[in-house]
């Protein structure tokens, strides 16, 4: 296993956790690496830089499935990159509408919060819109 990094090497290099690293082989993102005698994982530079492809993916929010794909098109070299940039629009489209969606959380939250009085708990305001309303003879 000369030349092969351990699970630890190729976490601290790819800063990715080895359950993570475990997770995505075990998904199949990721192939099994080849075993050593005592039945140690390793890691080529080309497994690395695969893993280090995922990792940054990730942190720009694409999903398994959208990076499963991403890597099966970074593999044919010669076609067109049209469909990686179709999964990018639409990627930056569900973003926007989660931004959307977090700003229409933050402003519910802040009506809620400038409503509040101050005083006791019994009284509050945050804790009363966050209850449920139970309607009388409500069939369970």
């Amino acid at each position: 296993m000369k030349d092969l990094m351990t699970i630890g090497e190729a976490a601290r290099v790819t800063d990715t956790r080895p359950e993570t690293i475990r997770y995505y082989e075990k998904i199949g993102l990721l192939p099994a690496p080849p075993r050593s005698a005592g039945n140690y994982r390793g890691y080529s530079a080309r497994e690395v830089s695969r893993l280090g492809f995922v990792r940054r993916a990730r942190e720009l929010g694409f999903s398994i499935e959208q990076i499963r794909e991403l890597m099966q098109l970074s593999e044919q070299h010669d076609h067109d990159c049209c469909t990686v940039d179709d999964l990018t629009r639409g990627h930056i489209v569900a973003i926007e509408q989660k931004v959307a969606d977090l700003h229409a959380l933050k402003q519910e939250l802040q009506s809620l919060l400038s409503a509040c009085q101050g005083g006791r708990v019994a009284e509050c305001r945050i804790l009363e819109a966050l209850s449920p309303a139970i309607q009388s003879g409500a069939a369970n």
